[in-house]
């Protein structure tokens, strides 16, 4: 099962992406209660990868009471610091989240965070950046190594924007005590933004393990007529998609399964449906001709994240 799941819209009524249809998804407690069978459904299908955040709003508390149902040493859980969910689960807030990434907003939300143990595997500072000065604040990467000492834990990043690969090899470098800080990088990689292929390489060879999320592009691999610029993308899915008998989502993920070896990609569903539609990436294998073909749909990482800062939260 190369399949894990994510939990940002299980966490948040409001997200970025582009949304096949309208839901509505003002009752917090309906909200709350399918989110929570998302995450039994998704157990119930051999997934064992959940990634959270407190950043994405009633998540972290969701799978930590979702784990009390559980007694199951498989389930790895992955969380991040960094960011506060500031939306109140209001529609129309301006400010969904609020990045910070200090020494004692580690320690805060450590706090909550570490409830999680013994399921907790992966800690990650969430949305890394060269902007914050995380990758050079001494206390913060002291304190996130005697985290992954304490806790047998693997100290991970997530990584956004056009310059991943740079805060990727920036990273790669960083040492405490004569030892590689980070273990594992949660990078955002599709047939649009490849450029985790730079350095995936390396990190291979390094013995790092890779986290595959947004895989989906925010939803903008799905036929939209607010994009005709991706035409041919949705013609080249869409036939693929009817050759291996799967939906345009599963297409997209098995890409990223197959040119990352060995690394774990993300599902983002935000229902059982979509997420028993994904898995069907275990039904089938892209020839080397259409991966290639997918190859072909690349566009610049300043195009795709200029794209994406446009996206509204919906």
């Amino acid at each position: 099962m190369k399949l894990g799941l994510g939990t940002a819209a299980l966490g948040r009524p409001q997200y970025i992406n582009v949304r096949q249809e309208d839901c509505d998804n003002s009752n917090l407690a309906k909200f709350r209660k399918q989110s929570f069978t998302v995450l039994e459904e998704a157990y119930n299908l051999g997934v064992r990868y959940f990634d959270t955040a407190p950043g994405y709003g009633l998540a972290e508390a969701l799978v930590l009471e979702w784990l009390q149902t559980k007694n199951d040493s498989s389930i790895e859980i992955a969380t991040k610091w960094g960011y506060t969910y500031t939306a109140n689960f209001n529609a129309n807030a301006t400010v969904h989240e609020v990045k910070e990434h200090s020494f004692s907003k580690l320690k805060e939300q450590w706090n909550f965070s570490k409830q999680l143990l013994p399921y907790l595997k992966v800690y990650q500072i969430h949305s890394a950046t060269l902007e914050t000065g995380v990758l050079e604040n001494t206390e913060v990467l002291e304190q996130l190594v005697f985290l992954k000492k304490e806790h047998n834990l693997k100290i991970g990043l997530t990584t956004t924007g056009t310059n991943q690969v740079e805060v990727i090899k920036k990273a790669l470098n960083i040492l405490v005590d004569g030892e590689s800080v980070f273990d594992l990088f949660q990078v955002t990689y599709n047939f649009l933004d490849q450029s985790l292929l730079e350095i995936s390489a390396e990190l291979i060879r390094q013995n790092k393990s890779i986290i595959v999320k947004e895989a989906l592009a925010n939803g903008r691999v799905f036929k939209n007529e607010n994009y005709p610029h991706y035409k041919e993308m949705y013609a080249t899915l869409e036939t693929l998609a009817k050759k291996h008998i799967v939906g345009v989502d599963a297409i997209s993920l098995k890409y990223c399964e197959q040119t990352i070896p060995n690394s774990i990609v993300l599902s983002g569903a935000s229902t059982a449906k979509q997420l028993k539609e994904n898995l069907k990436i275990n039904s089938f294998t892209l020839s080397t001709d259409e991966i290639e073909t997918l190859n072909s749909l690349k566009v610049s990482p300043e195009s795709y994240w200029t794209e994406r800062k446009r996206l509204a939260w919906n």
